[in-house]
């Protein structure tokens, strides 16, 4: 592999509450976050031991809600390595102004829709409401990427906002965690392979996918080969997932390498670097400082 290993799925979490009090979404602090709290500093020390070279940190929604504080300082502080995906709550009037105020004052280069998680199980309905529209318009004409944290029930829904917005950049993050213990052809995710008709998806395939790859009748190969197969390894790109997914950073580099050593050379160079350079250019214009 030549290309730099870049993690589009870390998150950072302080242990200074009184400069970064928590705000979780749902009303409760994830337990991963409140078990392994990581910080900036302590994240760059963990890609040095792993070789990752760059990240685009996502916001812990499920320690500061809304509040993107920590992740914009973190990446100010290492702008040659590091970039930031926010949240905000998109149904509010001023979403806009909120948001652009976080891409143009704070320096994050993405937007992350948090629709269900460990402190919000279920699939949220609001995803396609019309008062989320200006903020995927603003997002569509200023090319920021916009994650989804979703269930497969929500598909439909984004298949909504995915006519209404052909432009916009759409990165899925755990591939939508549809069901595949039945193994190939894998019909539990047949409505995740029809969003490859929309060239504006893109997959994030993380360590939860890894964990998970052998479930009943499915393997790595069958399952990720597939995914290749449909998407196109230029769609698909590796976040970690660290420090919510257990281990090291070393030994999650290690387990999607393993996992993904079916791979032609220049297919793993897109999923660990270079289709995370195309959505966020900022991790490909600046050097990388070590």
């Amino acid at each position: 592999m030549t290309a730099p290993v870049i993690d589009i799925h870390p998150h950072v979490i302080s242990e200074d509450r009184g400069s970064y009090p928590l705000k979780p979404l749902g009303g409760r602090q994830s337990g991963w976050s409140a078990a392994r709290p990581l910080s900036g500093d302590a994240l760059l020390r963990a890609m040095d031991d792993a070789g990752v070279a760059r990240a685009a940190i996502v916001q812990t929604s499920t320690a500061y809600g809304f509040d993107n504080s920590y992740v914009a300082d973190v990446v100010a502080a290492h702008p040659g390595r590091l970039t930031g995906v926010c949240s905000i709550d998109v149904l509010a009037e001023n979403a806009v102004d909120v948001l652009r105020t976080w891409v143009e004052e704070r320096g994050m280069t993405g937007l992350r829709l948090f629709t269900t998680g460990s402190t919000m199980p279920g699939q949220a309905d609001w995803l396609d409401d019309e008062r989320t529209f200006p903020v995927w318009a603003w997002a569509e004409a200023h090319d920021i990427p916009v994650c989804v944290q979703m269930t497969p029930e929500g598909q439909p829904r984004l298949r909504n906002l995915l006519r209404r917005f052909p432009a916009a950049k759409v990165i899925l993050d755990h591939l939508t965690q549809p069901s595949i213990e039945s193994g190939p052809p894998y019909p539990g995710a047949a409505t995740l392979f029809e969003l490859a008709d929309y060239d504006n998806v893109y997959l994030k395939v993380t360590t939860e996918n890894f964990q998970h790859s052998r479930d009943g009748a499915a393997s790595p190969e069958t399952w990720f080969g597939r995914i290749f197969e449909v998407f196109g390894a230029r769609r698909i790109a590796w976040g970690s997932n660290f420090p919510a997914a257990e281990g090291t950073l070393p030994e999650l580099v290690g387990m999607a390498r393993d996992q993904l050593s079916f791979l032609s050379a220049e297919d793993a160079d897109w999923v660990f670097s270079r289709t995370a350079q195309s959505l966020y250019p900022v991790l490909a214009s600046v050097g990388a400082a070590r």
